[in-house]
């Protein structure tokens, strides 16, 4: 999601001003309304779009829902997120598979867009669902597209039919064709077309194309955009959809650190609904598309049901239940920590998750500084322990921690500190099997609903002791405005809630890795 950091930030500071207001005038609406025109135009967003987009958010935020609301703040940040939902194409669009396989997926798009990378991530995707798909390197033209193509279906597990060696050598339309018979009769039941690109948008190009489509008479037409290009990418979907006419989108290398605005405009521009977004340069790093939970991200909102979804694909119900039960018994060693550290690993980037946290875009620079490294540093001493002092760190002495850190790479102090980190994460554990609440980072004491700690107590009797009446009653006034001080995220959203600190991420990273 670096892609739309920029803009994430614009919005999330135009929202944070109108926190303070009880009432919202028409002169804030205007202002608010002024500052996300400026947010979208700097994110290269297109200018019809971004029109459209100010005119109904302006329109609503006038209206009587915000002026009837209990915070109109909230809720005109409310307005923005389902325009912007709308923007982005409203619902989430799947795709559609034929009655009669194989289905036929023709990706179409510039030189340099991905489309080659796509073709195995989303061979890989349809793999994991129990589809057997089909890899054609229909790509004759650009050189060792062939080869790249054989490259990335052999890490994607996936076939591919690829008679012609490329390098402008071989009818394309021919070996797409070929291609889907030669899927009936090995009974695959997903073909993939990788079609050539070029630069710039050319007569060629779109002859080529257009020529494949009507040879094998697709299911899904796939155009695949680079995030990254700017403004060319409303022009470049427009000659697509002319010469080719797509069905759906596909957005790549949202990773980089591009504005990419211009991506958020294609769904709007073309009527055609974004199906996938590619968020790395992994096999792995593809993502079905939701509208909802990418508005959500730009407003830095979280996006809560892909991290569910993600950790769901990661965790094996019956290794959990397994984990329960020694939690259950006090059984948990190192060796079960190992396991936690490697199914974590599985769900992806410790960064992307953590960005999919609400309010996480204000700890930007503490995300960058978080060292993912170190699971895998952690990771390296306990494969350096015997099973016996897995299962029983107590056996630690000195000689045995000097043998694990050279063993591992590690210093004797990083052994120490992996021990004392186990201890805290086994105690933490221990007390949630035992139905008690945990000390969490970040979450701070959580105690059960109605009860009060001894330390409250103190703290509520604790004043000012000065002997200067007017001193006195100053010290306590600010005690007290800092006891009723709302906490929330950067839009006032959910006032229990709380963006994690620096403290907290560190501290997080300390339970992962070394501190």
């Amino acid at each position: 999601m670096a892609t739309f950091g920029t803009l994430s930030d614009r919005l999330t500071e135009t929202f944070r001003n109108l926190r303070t207001k009880g009432k919202l005038t028409a002169a804030d609406v205007d202002g608010t309304v002024r500052e996300i025109r400026r947010a979208l135009l700097d994110a290269d967003v297109a200018l019809p779009v971004v029109k459209e987009f100010t005119g109904k958010v302006r329109e609503r935020a006038l209206g009587d829902e915000v002026n009837r609301a209990l915070n109109p703040a909230q809720q005109v940040v409310q307005i923005v997120n389902e325009e912007l939902v709308a923007i982005l194409g409203g619902e989430q669009r799947r795709l559609r598979f034929a009655k009669t396989p194989p289905t036929v997926i023709m990706l179409a798009g510039l030189q340099g867009s991905g489309k080659t990378t796509f073709a195995g991530k989303l061979a890989r995707l349809l793999e994991k669902e129990g589809h057997t798909p089909l890899l054609i390197a229909a790509d004759l033209q650009r050189p060792n597209a062939v080869n790249q193509l054989q490259v990335v279906a052999e890490r994607a597990g996936a076939a591919v039919y690829a008679p012609e060696p490329g390098n402008g050598v071989g009818d394309p339309v021919k070996v797409a064709r070929d291609g889907v018979e030669y899927a009936k009769r090995q009974l695959h039941d997903i073909v993939i077309i990788d079609t050539a690109g070029r630069l710039g948008v050319d007569e060629e190009l779109m002859k080529q194309a257009a020529d494949i489509r009507r040879a094998t008479d697709p299911d899904e037409v796939l155009f695949v955009i680079d995030a990254m290009i700017g403004q060319d990418a409303v022009n470049t979907a427009k000659a697509f959809q002319e010469g080719v006419d797509f069905t759906g989108v596909v957005l790549s290398k949202l990773d980089g650190d591009a504005r990419g605005g211009a991506a958020l405009s294609v769904a709007s521009v073309t009527g055609r609904p974004i199906i996938y977004a590619s968020t790395g340069e992994g096999l792995e790093d593809l993502e079905p598309f939701h509208p909802d939970r990418m508005a959500s991200r730009i407003l830095d909102l979280g996006d809560i049901l892909t991290l569910i979804e993600q950790a769901q694909q990661a965790f094996d119900e019956t290794e959990a239940m397994k984990m329960a039960e020694k939690l259950a018994t006090e059984q948990f060693t190192l060796e079960d920590f190992l396991e936690q550290l490697q199914q974590m690993k599985k769900m992806g980037s410790m960064k992307k998750m953590l960005g999919m946290l609400p309010g996480m875009g204000q700890m930007k620079q503490q995300l960058d500084g978080f060292d993912e490294r170190e699971i895998d540093r952690t990771e390296a001493i306990i494969r350096s322990m015997t099973p016996g002092e897995r299962r029983n760190p107590k056996i630690l002495n000195g000689s045995r921690r000097l043998r694990i850190a050279k063993g591992s790479g590690m210093t004797v102090t990083d052994v120490n500190q992996l021990v004392q980190r186990f201890e805290q994460a086994a105690k933490m554990m221990k007390t949630v099997a035992r139905g008690g609440v945990p000390n969490i980072p970040g979450m701070g004491s959580m105690g059960r609903p109605g009860a009060s700690s001894k330390r409250g107590k103190q703290q509520k009797a604790k004043g000012s002791r000065s002997g200067n009446p007017a001193k006195r009653a100053a010290e306590n006034a600010g005690a007290a405005a800092e006891a009723a001080t709302p906490t929330g995220s950067g839009f006032g959203l959910g006032g229990a809630q709380k963006a994690p600190s620096a403290a907290d991420l560190a501290e997080l990273q300390k339970m992962l890795g070394k501190g």
